[in-house]
């Protein structure tokens, strides 16, 4: 790094980066993450809204590249970058315009510097959205005032995971004209059944695709900002009524790359690959306050695990001042599997629990599930786990009806904040520790030596030493 780890993230004890990535669901779903921060970005004292963010690597005026044999700029669709002009027609012109040359190879938009104010709107197949340096898309924030009148709308509808905005809608509405009335709504995710935090459907995404092929979204380190502060507002007063939406949400696509970018201040989860195959996701920076921004996780398929995941690698990962750094969370009744999950050369910094397994997590939509359906969780690898700062740096819960299996540790030294014996915490868990780690491993974990020799075998695997007092 250009700085050190303890100097630089010292200055970012206010903000939490999480990138946690996990697969889809039903599909073979490959997230790698290739080159680790330190070779792209510079850290600078820059500030924004209170902020310290990234030092930007690329030069005022750096030309944009042509990706596509198309190209389209947002200003040619009448897309104006002042912070205060709606530019929702603009990115709905220009996609449109997109969609028509899918058989020459798809075509290329991009945003120049400037802040480009929004409501959702949908990508589309063989497309690149392209985010200049000082370029950010912005979702509609909330606007003052009271009314009684007609709203007029469209409802997403989806039949077999085919959703459109087709159906008009017209009602009369008393209230505060807020932020939501742009956003439209959808069903809930199969998987849940119903909204995540209130019945019925949910809102969007603000950038959403779905039933999509080969679709890229990167840039020059531009930013995608939810602007979530209003929407964490309203969720802790309870005057939403409807499940918020992810910042970027792509469902039942493939062949995704989503790189050199900035997520931001999302509603709700950022980032959320749902049902997808051969996903990239590399090189992207996820920012939220630590405190008042709840669920604001980095990576989400869904966050659920009932149609199974497998081959997942998640590498170059770096989490600072967060209350948690990656996570495997499931229950029964979720059925599926996750598994030959490899997490490589992570580094976490002023964490209160680094990395967790959770087989608990009973957030079921309703009562309705099945609690025979147990979920199966093997081969998870941890290898080059580094930092400092953190409380606890391993939490597996496993569970007599679901224990974790095969897991393996090596070359692990993370510093710690509390000098307890209980902060290497497992239950039901089978596995193994290859060469010395540091802080030292639970006592249901097999020791090998560096040449993978075993040294001592684990006397019992159903040994429980979780404390969730600390």
């Amino acid at each position: 790094m250009v700085e050190s780890l303890t100097t630089t993230l010292g200055r970012l004890q206010h903000q939490r980066a999480l990138v946690a990535l996990i697969s889809s669901h039903r599909t073979l779903f490959t997230v790698l993450w290739v080159a680790a921060f330190a070779s792209v970005f510079i850290w600078q004292r820059n500030i924004v809204n209170g902020f310290f963010v990234f030092g930007r690597g690329v030069t005022q005026g750096n030309p944009l590249p042509r990706l596509r044999p198309v190209v389209f700029n947002l200003t040619d669709f009448g897309g104006v970058g002042d912070g205060v002009t709606i530019n929702t027609e603009a990115f709905e012109r220009a996609i449109s315009a997109i969609s028509k040359l899918g058989k020459r190879g798809g075509a290329q938009l991009n945003v120049p510097p400037g802040r480009w104010l929004t409501a959702p709107f949908n990508l589309t197949s063989h497309m690149t959205l392209f985010l200049a340096e000082n370029a950010v898309i912005l979702g509609i924030q909330e606007m003052d005032g009271m009314g009684f009148g007609l709203r007029h709308g469209k409802l997403m509808t989806c039949v077999a995971r085919i959703c459109d905005l087709s159906v008009s809608v017209t009602v009369w509405v008393f209230e505060k004209t807020r932020d939501e009335k742009y956003w439209p709504l959808m069903p809930p995710l199969p998987s849940y059944g119903y909204g995540r935090e209130h019945p019925g459907p949910r809102y969007g995404s603000l950038i959403h695709g779905q039933n999509l092929k080969d679709v890229v979204i990167t840039g020059h380190n531009g930013t995608i900002n939810g602007q979530g502060q209003t929407w964490w507002k309203k969720y802790r007063q309870k005057l939403l009524n409807h499940t918020r939406g992810p910042l970027v949400q792509i469902m039942w696509s493939s062949d995704i790359l989503i790189t050199n970018i900035t997520l931001r201040d999302s509603p709700f989860w950022t980032l959320h690959p749902y049902d997808c195959k051969n996903v990239t996701i590399r090189n992207v920076t996820i920012l939220a306050p630590i405190f008042e921004a709840p669920n604001t996780d980095g990576i989400d398929p869904g966050s659920e695990m009932s149609g199974g995941v497998s081959h997942v690698t998640v590498e170059n990962l770096l989490v600072w001042g967060s209350r948690r750094a990656v996570r495997i969370k499931t229950a029964p009744g979720r059925g599926g599997y996750v598994q030959h999950i490899t997490y490589r050369n992570l580094t976490f910094d002023n964490v209160r629990v680094g990395i967790v397994i959770k087989t608990d997590y009973n957030e079921h939509p309703d009562e309705g599930y099945d609690p025979k359906a147990l979920p199966v969780l093997e081969d998870i690898s941890f290898i080059g786990v580094h930092g400092q700062g953190v409380r606890v740096p391993v939490r597996i819960y496993g569970s007599e009806e679901i224990p974790v299996r095969n897991v393996t540790f090596r070359d692990m030294s993370v510093g710690i904040t509390y000098k307890k014996k209980h902060i290497f915490q497992c239950a039901f868990v089978q596995g193994r520790v290859i060469g010395s780690i540091f802080p030292a491993p639970c006592e249901n974990l097999d020791l090998y030596n560096e040449q993978e020799q075993l040294v001592k075998r684990s006397s019992s695997q159903n040994i429980t030493d979780i404390d969730y007092d600390f």
